[in-house]
């Protein structure tokens, strides 16, 4: 037991260390007293999922492509204002205990607060630049008052999900595609940066959360995880429509009821991918998530998922 205390206490130090290292500000590093070059898409196309929507021309594909990363970015500033709460909360635990381990989540939640602040600025900046008319829907505070209500098991759970497809994407999509905005593929990369730190801590902290539990508790939490994933479902169905409507009001011309049915329908596709699917069919989660889960729990987010998964 001890030895293993050992070994996580050198992990949060490790993290710590990288914090400090590799710490950016907004302005000075990511910014840069830049705006966004509309003639380049944001999104990658193995993200955005345009590929699909071969009636639609280069310019039209690259509108989708700024429209989801408009949404993207603002997808993460969403999470993250449910992120910091509960890693402040749960750091609680080692105030009078380990104060490495203290720091290291002190230093995720300020991370994490910058990572809202950036996102809203980018949303700014996307505006000044894009079509009026945008909305992104879900509303922040509601949203986080939620997740914040389930149980810390399934919030842990949904974070961690989060941060690793975070990373999947980052390594995956955006650092290999040589044609997006350079600005917007700044922020992504600044973001997986800090991001890889706090993917560890979620791992750690996850874990010592479910080792408190009864199997009657974590049973509860995987039915809570189910229930944020159903939520989370929601909020991109409703942003889909939007971000449909959207793009057939600004992009110059008029589609049929079955064209407009298939954009509609790449866009709730690739939004499942980006936010669900992706992080679900990750290996280091399914490893995780794995250990700590019985076959029949598993059984039961596997049909939770199936319809989302199709």
């Amino acid at each position: 037991m001890q030895t293993a205390q050992i070994a996580a206490t050198e992990r949060y130090a490790k993290c710590i260390e990288v914090s400090k290292r590799i710490r950016w500000e907004i302005d000075r590093d990511v910014i840069r007293g830049r705006t966004f070059d509309l003639s380049t898409k944001f999104l990658p196309d193995g993200l955005s999922k345009v590929e699909r929507l071969e009636f639609l021309g280069a310019a039209e594909k690259r509108l989708v492509s700024q429209i989801q990363g408009r949404t993207y970015a603002n997808m993460f500033g969403l999470v993250e204002r449910f992120i910091g709460p509960k890693v402040s909360e749960i750091s609680r635990d080692h105030w009078l205990g380990d104060q490495v381990a203290f720091e290291a989540l002190v230093r995720f939640t300020d991370e994490e607060l910058k990572h809202q602040e950036l996102f809203r600025r980018i949303e700014r900046l996307t505006a000044q630049g894009m079509p009026a008319g945008y909305s992104f829907l879900p509303q922040p505070n509601d949203v986080a008052a939620a997740v914040l209500g389930k149980s810390t098991w399934a919030v842990l759970a949904l974070i961690c999900h989060i941060e690793l497809f975070v990373l999947a994407h980052f390594r995956q999509a955006i650092e290999p595609d040589a044609g997006l905005s350079e600005l917007w593929k700044d922020v992504f990369t600044f973001h997986a940066r800090e991001e890889s730190q706090h993917a560890i801590l979620d791992e750690l902290e996850w874990k010592r959360e479910n080792a408190k539990l009864s199997l009657e508790q974590r049973d509860q939490g995987v039915s809570d995880l189910i229930d944020l994933v159903a939520a989370v479902d929601g909020i991109l169905q409703l942003q889909a429509a939007a971000d449909t409507d959207y793009f057939t009001r600004v992009c110059g011309r008029v589609f049929d009821k079955a064209q407009v049915g298939r954009i509609k329908e790449t866009m709730l596709a690739a939004y499942r991918w980006q936010y669900i699917v992706s992080g679900v069919q990750d290996e280091r989660f399914q490893k995780i998530l794995g250990g700590m889960i019985t076959e029949g729990q598993t059984k039961r987010i596997g049909a939770a998922l199936t319809p989302i998964m199709s």
